[in-house]
């Protein structure tokens, strides 16, 4: 018989308030940065017109801790903003849906 266990970390925020105001703020924080420097240098966006009678998509942040790669090294704080795309709805505020694969 086989066992299986899963492993969930009760210390990474599940909100931004959280992250701001967990003991490992600084942390979270630098991730944050990181994650919008980078969405930035990649253009991940363009700045653009909401059209008429549409609606903006939310966002939010999702937090991980990835454990040290080497006795050198610490943990390594993650943090991703991320579309809240299940607030829409098909036929509405889009037609079609695809995922690139590489």
């Amino acid at each position: 018989m086989v066992s299986f266990a899963l492993l969930v970390s009760g210390d990474e925020p599940t909100t931004f308030h959280g992250a701001i105001t967990s003991q490992e703020k600084k942390e979270w924080m630098g991730a944050m940065v990181e994650e919008m420097e980078s969405l930035h240098k990649n253009r991940t966006w363009e700045l653009v017109q909401l059209p008429e009678g549409k609606k903006t998509i939310g966002c939010k942040w999702v937090y991980k801790k990835k454990p040290a790669v080497s006795e050198k090294e610490g943990e390594k704080f993650k943090a991703r903003l991320v579309a809240k795309g299940y607030s829409q709805q098909k036929g509405i505020d889009y037609d079609e849906i695809f995922s690139p694969v590489v």
